[in-house]
C-alpha cells in the first residue's frame, strides 16, 4: 500500500491516539467504567497510533483520499 497520511494528519492522529488511551486507561472518568467505551477507546487509540506510525490509512485508501503532498 502507498503512503496516504501527511505530516499534520499524522501528528493529529498520534495526539488523538495518546489522549484516547490515557482517557481509557488512566483518567478514572466514570464514562470509561463501562466496557464498551473503555475498550472502544483503547481500540480506536491503537488504530490511530498505528496509522500514524505507518503513514497508511486503509479507509483513506478505499476512499481515494491523500493528505500528503509527495505520495
Amino acid at each position: 500500500m502507498k503512503t496516504n497520511v501527511g505530516t499534520i494528519d499524522r501528528m493529529l492522529r498520534a495526539v488523538v491516539g495518546v489522549v484516547l488511551l490515557y482517557l481509557a486507561l488512566a483518567s478514572g472518568l466514570p464514562v470509561f467504567d463501562g466496557p464498551l467505551f473503555r475498550y472502544g477507546a483503547i481500540l480506536i487509540g491503537i488504530v490511530m497510533l498505528a496509522t500514524s506510525a505507518f503513514r497508511i490509512c486503509p479507509l483513506y485508501g478505499a476512499l481515494g483520499i491523500r493528505t500528503c503532498r509527495a505520495c
